[in-house]
């Protein structure tokens, strides 16, 4: 999970210094270190925008661009979530990254009996075209990117998001669009998943081979390390297997006569910032270095851009505690410097009530202003990669490369990462992990400051323990409110276009066709996410997680 394992001496000075990876930390580090390693600056480091793009994928990094904000936004129903949406902008975030409420993210509808308790809870409740069409009123699609945090059914959100801008009067090659899509992390990390695997990543090939063919400005699968690492990987462990996840959704690709080249540089990536500053900087200054390697080894991917690895580097929601609620502010703001400071393109920062509810608005920009902050009064754009030549940090970056790269080994010596899946290996060892370092944060091994077993747990007192958070609870007018709207479209749209879109639909799933023209015009016939849904689990079936324990 991300806290370093100390060892003290006698005396209450550090002995040992282990991070999670598995990589320990000597006292002191010296150009020794990189001799010994074979480290060249060529091979290793190069200049800022240059392969293998240890530094940076831009020359100019953040002197020609801050980074693009993006803080997790939705809740309750679409009116709700687009006062959010222009509530941000208006303060200054240049991206939106839509939260979905869990009905939503499982393919139910807001009538369905087990959406009840759970419509618009954890993010906004869809249910059809309108909802969209609702939630991003007013926003300009062809200049404001948006990130949908949606997987098992982020083929129809990505159809409905297309759809949403055609009816605003944007052509398709005017917006841009990043559905999460990553239904193998999902079996990995979350849960929210429903189709069996083969057809799941089956489902992301085809929004991939459609994006490339119909949504040139959008990327049609943003591979969700974030998740895998909350759920209990290490560090190493989050790139690994999120690579291993990538070469599955890219040979699925290349089996349809599409050339790597044509695709790969729309591949985003979702980040976990949590943990050890240094650790979480040398893992994405070795993730940068092997995906260029891999894609142009491997895959023989020439064009440089297409090299870059893009992504989102947010978070972290493991590192939050909910006692003394407020320390969580300044976790983030060390979590928003590290990705600074590894060069990410893209940040979404935890906000600090996130450990007990939804961001507050209050809470949502204290997030934000901290991300403006460092870019504009900290000095974080001065200069491109601060930290390259350090002994330490050159070495580290070396040391992580190697357990990224065992890691990737050991999934590809047991079958590949569907295969892993599949059989349930991944879980069974990240699950492990998991409950090993709950159990060394409950003894101590593990430290969070202010947490259960902080260093100032003794002496802390009844005051500064008080949760100073504005809960967000639960309205049940949401669903009242989305079960009425849903209730009015399915009475006002024509049956006959959503019977004939749905058939199409089924008969696209069943054959070999792209779902994806099809879903578009289930959209647009105002058919409903249950609906699309419901077809895919006719024709796939769901999928039975292998046990494990």
């Amino acid at each position: 999970m991300g806290v370093a394992k100390y060892i003290k001496d006698e005396r209450g000075g550090i002995k040992e210094v282990t991070y999670q990876s598995g990589i320990k930390i000597k006292p002191v580090y010296g150009p020794e270190d990189l001799e010994n390693a074979g480290f060249t600056y060529e091979k290793d480091l190069g200049a800022p925008g240059c392969y293998p793009f240890t530094r940076s994928i831009h020359p100019q990094s953040y002197r020609s661009r801050a980074w693009t904000t993006r803080q997790y936004t939705g809740f309750g129903t679409p009116e709700e979530t687009n006062e959010r949406f222009k509530l941000m902008i208006a303060n200054g975030q240049n991206g939106l990254n839509v939260a979905f409420d869990l009905p939503t993210q499982m393919g139910y509808d807001s009538d369905h009996p087990l959406a009840e308790g759970e419509v618009g809870r954890v993010g906004m409740a869809i249910d059809s075209l309108k909802d969209f069409e609702t939630a991003f009123a007013g926003i300009p699609l062809d200049r404001i990117g948006s990130g949908l945090t949606i997987n098992a059914v982020a083929t129809i959100m990505m159809a409905m998001y297309q759809a949403t801008a055609e009816k605003f009067g944007y052509s398709k090659d005017q917006i841009s669009v990043t559905p999460q899509n990553d239904i193998l992390k999902e079996m990995i990390g979350r849960g929210a998943w429903i189709y069996p695997v083969e057809h799941g990543v089956r489902l992301v090939g085809d929004s991939i081979e459609y994006a490339v063919k119909e949504l040139p400005k959008s990327n049609p699968v943003s591979i969700c390390g974030y998740h895998i690492r909350e759920s209990g990987a290490t560090p190493a462990q989050e790139i690994a297997y999120a690579f291993e996840i990538a070469k599955a959704y890219i040979d699925n690709v290349v089996a349809r006569d599409i050339p790597p080249e044509d695709f790969v540089g729309r591949f985003s990536f979702n980040f976990n910032v949590y943990g050890n500053m240094w650790e979480q900087i040398a893992k994405f200054r070795a993730a940068r270095k092997l995906w260029a390697k891999m894609l142009k080894t491997e895959y023989g991917v020439k064009d440089k851009k297409k090299l870059f690895l893009r992504g989102l580097f947010g978070g972290g929601g493991s590192g939050l505690t909910k006692e003394q609620p407020e320390n969580n502010i300044m976790r983030g703001a060390y979590y928003a410097m590290g990705a600074a400071l590894s060069g990410a393109q893209t940040t979404a920062l935890c906000s600090f009530d996130e450990a007990y509810t939804i961001p507050t608005p209050r809470s949502a920009l204290l997030s934000l202003r901290t991300l403006e902050l460092l870019m504009d009064e900290v000095g974080l754009r001065d200069t491109v990669d601060p930290l390259a030549g350090s002994y330490f940090i050159e070495t580290l970056t070396l040391e992580m490369e190697e357990k990224i790269l065992e890691e990737m080994k050991e999934v590809q010596k047991l079958g590949g990462m569907v295969n892993c899946i599949g059989t349930g290996l991944i879980h069974k060892k990240i699950s492990r992990q998991a409950y090993e370092f709950e159990k060394g944060l409950q003894a101590g091994v593990y430290k969070k400051v202010g947490g259960p077993q902080g260093p100032d747990k003794a002496r802390t007192d009844t005051i500064a323990q008080q949760p100073n958070v504005e809960l967000h609870a639960y309205n049940e007018e949401w669903a009242e409110k989305s079960k009425a709207s849903l209730k009015e479209i399915q009475a006002s749209r024509d049956d006959k276009e959503v019977a004939a879109s749905l058939s199409a639909l089924e008969k696209a799933a069943r054959g070999s066709d792209n779902v994806m023209p099809h879903l578009v015009k289930c959209c647009h016939a105002y058919a409903t996410i249950g609906e699309m849904a419901g077809v895919f689990k006719k024709t796939f079936g769901e999928w039975n997680e292998p046990e494990f324990y």
